[in-house]
């Protein structure tokens, strides 16, 4: 299946086929004419898919480069990043050359702000190889490293020229994994697609659901492709991909990333936020339990144990903090998403999420 990003110039291309790993040189000789590559991946997945992608590559006459960090959100540092400007120096790495990034989303948003400031900007390609990344942070042209003060507080708007996506590869991940990644699943058809939410709930666990992945993945994937088509830069509907992020990258830099994922984050997040807006009557009741029973399905979390008051400073550096106003995603009912202006005060110091 193939899927256009529609940005005029900074157009692109999705694939998403089983498979398609082992034709990734076939694919990326239709996006670039270069002649040297650069690989960047993890110690777990570059062990699985690295010598695949780079023998699909080399047949199709690519000078190849690797770079393998270790896997986990600490990698997506400023720490990280001259190591691989030092590895594309070795590489000797032009402008006129190639950065795929091969990995989940901690590898995608890290070699992609390392492929936006090296010269100035090289050519990149995201091969993403969780389903997290599949369905969302591989699409959008969002890269970024963390801070300690919070996540992706630095990075760019900066778009592939292409993306490839095999869900086969997500037959190597852990169960804990496959939960991460339908967190953000389960976002998209909160905020845009009923039919979809109510299609994740029909369904007993991922095994039951897995016979429909591709076609999941290809459903949230085009709903971003139109959210970012309308807003490339994050200042109006783009916002709404964000439902659950402002409770979810607050509860994961309190704990350094080291105790709840994104996608598990996210889905405390949407509940939280969802119960929360109930209670002021900005969101229909009966939305937060419908949340709660895909969460359940899934195998992701619903709380935290986190009172408000450990998250507001955080909170408070959050990127959809705009004019003075924090932007809360909120749900009118499920598949109805709209941007709430509010500050800090929305969440109650006493409320324990």
């Amino acid at each position: 299946m193939k899927l256009t990003v529609n940005l005029g110039k900074n157009s692109y291309p999705i694939y998403i086929e089983n498979g398609i790993l082992a034709k990734t040189g076939e694919y990326v000789s239709g996006s670039f004419s270069g002649k040297k590559i650069m690989i960047v991946s993890d110690d777990n997945v570059f062990p699985l898919y690295g010598q695949k992608v780079r023998d699909s590559l080399t047949k199709s006459g690519y000078e190849c480069h690797s770079l393998v960090l270790p896997h986990g959100e600490p990698t997506k540092s400023f720490q990280s990043l001259p190591k691989i400007y030092s590895a594309m120096l070795k590489a000797k790495l032009t402008r006129s050359d190639l950065v795929i990034a091969l990995g989940g989303g901690v590898i995608g948003d890290l070699a992609g702000f390392a492929a936006a400031t090296y010269l100035r900007g090289v050519k990149l390609v995201q091969i993403p190889t969780s389903l997290l990344a599949q369905v969302d942070s591989s699409v959008g042209g969002k890269v970024a490293v963390d801070l300690p003060e919070g996540k992706n507080l630095v990075g760019a708007f900066y778009h592939p020229k292409l993306v490839l996506i095999d869900p086969d590869v997500l037959d190597t991940l852990s169960p804990h994994f496959i939960s991460d990644g339908m967190g953000e699943v389960i976002k998209y058809g909160c905020i845009k697609d009923s039919a979809l939410f109510e299609r994740l709930c029909s369904h007993s666990s991922f095994e039951d659901l897995k016979p429909e992945l591709a076609d999941i993945i290809a459903k949230c994937v085009d709903i971003k492709r139109i959210v970012v088509e309308a807003d490339q830069f994050d200042t109006g509907e783009r916002m709404l991909l964000n439902f659950g992020h402002t409770l979810a990258h607050t509860i994961e830099q309190h704990y350094h990333y080291e105790r709840e994922s994104h996608g598990e984050a996210v889905g405390i997040g949407m509940y939280q936020i969802t119960k929360l807006a109930e209670e002021k009557g900005l969101t229909a009741p009966g939305c937060a339990g419908k949340i709660l029973k895909a969460l359940e399905i899934y195998g992701l979390p619903s709380e935290c144990g986190l009172p408000a008051s450990d998250l507001t400073g955080a909170i408070s550096l959050d990127k959809k903090n705009l004019n003075g106003h924090l932007n809360v995603v909120l749900l009118k009912e499920i598949g109805d998403s709209y941007v709430y202006p509010t500050d800090v005060t929305f969440f109650d110091a006493d409320t324990v999420f």
